[in-house]
């Protein structure tokens, strides 16, 4: 058994050297950086769908509360609608958009959802709206 061992350890097994492997990811990075500027409108579009969902879910609710009490209501606690911990909030927050209801009455909503972080850098924050007619359009791009 010693000599089976002996053998294992007395042959080289091929292998990359640090360098190499640092190499290919120092290149593996610079492709990265080029790729970013292009896949940053992507990564947009994908943050947004959350907003849209979202606001689709609040339609439902609103509607459902129409259809129950004739009025549409502006407590998203009344609605059911839950508003998930933003990502600005806390270390364990997953939601990128703050969600509200901006105008209530017995005939029309109004409701929006603001993005809490800027996904391109550009200083400008998304916005997107729906009201009773569910009309979804982005009021603000990113």
């Amino acid at each position: 058994m010693r000599d089976f061992r002996s053998v294992l350890l007395s042959r080289k097994v091929k292998a990359f050297t640090l360098t190499e492997v640092l190499v290919v990811l120092v290149i593996v990075g610079i492709l990265v950086l080029l790729a970013l500027p292009n896949l940053m409108p992507l990564i947009t579009k994908a943050k947004s769908t959350e907003a849209k969902i979202q606001l689709e879910h609040l339609y439902t609710l609103e509607k459902t509360h129409f259809y129950e009490k004739s009025k549409y209501s502006s407590d998203l606690a009344a609605l059911g609608f839950i508003q998930e911990k933003l990502v600005s909030e806390s270390e364990n927050g997953q939601a990128n958009y703050q969600v509200e209801v901006v105008e209530a009455s017995s005939t029309t909503f109004t409701a929006k959802a603001t993005a809490v972080a800027d996904f391109d850098g550009d200083g400008v924050y998304n916005v997107w709206q729906i009201d009773q007619e569910k009309n979804l359009q982005e009021v603000t791009p990113d």
